[in-house]
């Protein structure tokens, strides 16, 4: 979808967002002051406010030793449950459903370890072929560590010829002619790299239709549901647990 420019400096005064709240870096030579900042799925920018807090916890730590992890403001030993709320509305979870820990690849090692179970001809693991790096040598890893060869056993879905970015009907093809031996589908639910928002329930549905069952992992690295999904793990076509 294109937007002309004047219709977006008006979307932009009618919510100009919090871009106050951050240290912008200057775009030296450029026309504006600062820069347009597109490597959120990498390292954010900073909050202006993260200094201060930073330095508060560690003067708890100064001041406190390990009593810190009971007795500091902000304790750490709950330090997760302080990002719970805010967490859960970011994914469109339930807070009890919703926790903050490890990072994302480590994560998604606990979730393949847990669902994926290549059994048979159902060995397939099929990812992006613009997957983050990171989640690239996850399923290898992976795949070697049920003594698989990850060359013939990760499929990697690359866009037509011409085209920069993988249609839903790449996906729910795919599954519909190979399902029957596909054992893990993982895809970003936002591509990092193009921003591209796939169609999730269709292309869980049509997981769900190709197989026996399914595990489908929708990793979102740095993006927000805020479209009707289940982000983590889909389990059966009958229903998807939601673990983020």
């Amino acid at each position: 979808m294109h937007t002309p420019e004047r219709e977006a400096h008006r979307l932009d005064e009618v919510d100009p967002g919090h871009r106050h709240l951050f240290h912008v870096p200057p775009a030296d030579g450029g026309d504006h002051p600062e820069a347009a900042y597109l490597a959120g799925n990498s390292l954010g920018l900073q909050p202006r406010a993260t200094r201060d807090e930073l330095l508060a916890d560690l003067d708890a730590w100064g001041r406190l030793g390990v009593e810190g992890h009971l007795e500091a403001e902000r304790a750490w030993l709950p330090y997760h449950e302080l990002l719970t709320a805010p967490a859960a509305r970011l994914v469109g979870g339930l807070p009890a459903e919703t926790v903050v820990m490890n990072s994302l690849t480590v994560n998604l090692h606990l979730l393949m370890v847990s669902f994926y179970r290549p059994a048979g001809a159902r060995t397939r693991i099929v990812i992006e072929d613009g997957a983050f790096p990171s989640d690239s040598y996850a399923v290898r890893s992976q795949a070697r560590f049920h003594g698989l060869d990850p060359d013939d056993t990760v499929i990697r879905l690359r866009p037509r010829a011409g085209e920069d970015v993988l249609r839903t009907e790449d996906v729910t093809d795919y599954l519909a002619a190979e399902g029957d031996r596909v054992a893990l589908l993982l895809l970003g639910g936002v591509n990092y790299l193009t921003g591209e928002l796939l169609d999730i329930p269709a292309i869980t549905a049509a997981a769900g239709r190709s197989a026996r069952w399914s595990a489908g992992t929708w990793p979102t690295r740095s993006a927000t549901c805020r479209w009707p999904c289940t982000t983590g793990t889909s389990t059966s076509p009958r229903g998807a647990p939601t673990n983020t």
